[in-house]
């Protein structure tokens, strides 16, 4: 199984640096760096082999190349699925309904996808506040009271209690 997962992860890795924009100082984030580290995150933290690829890939339908059918055709409809479920209707210009959308998005697919969008933000919190990007934390407080707002109670992982501290440090 584990080295299973290691030659996915590569394989996810080598996808993202071949279709992921090149970042520059004009970038809001090293959008590959992120993602790298939200797998590695949930890799480091004994998730799902699904979960983990999930958050490594979360982001490639909104900022890449990558479609929705060529991570189908390389990597299943489970892990398409959470990034789907992790993926902005960027069509909603509110940013307010446009994050209670996704997380219920997520929501409506299970712990796992939200356990997915909880990495995203996790790390988010982590690189804006590290670089003292206001607005960002801003985008990461909405993200996390729509967690906690929508989560149901039955939704019981660590990743959750993880950012309840980032949430309430920022306010």
């Amino acid at each position: 199984m584990l080295k299973a997962l290691n030659i996915e992860f590569e394989k996810a890795v080598r996808l993202l640096s071949k279709h992921m924009p090149v970042s520059d100082e004009k970038t809001r984030k090293p959008i590959l760096f992120h993602d790298i580290r939200v797998g590695v995150y949930l890799y480091e933290h004994g998730y799902s082999q699904e979960i983990i690829l999930g958050g490594l890939l979360h982001d490639t339908l909104e900022f890449s190349e990558i479609t929705e059918q060529m991570l189908r055709d390389e990597f299943g409809d489970q892990i398409t699925k959470l990034v789907l479920a992790s993926t902005k209707d960027d069509s909603i210009e509110d940013k307010e309904e446009k994050t209670k959308e996704l997380i219920n998005r997520c929501v409506q697919n299970g712990q796992d996808a939200l356990i997915v969008k909880t990495a995203d933000i996790l790390d988010s919190f982590k690189y804006y506040t590290a670089t003292n990007s206001t607005g960002e934390i801003e985008y990461c407080m909405r993200n996390a009271r729509a967690i906690f707002h929508f989560m149901p109670a039955e939704f019981n992982d660590k990743i959750f209690a993880e950012l309840k501290p980032w949430m309430e440090e920022c306010v």
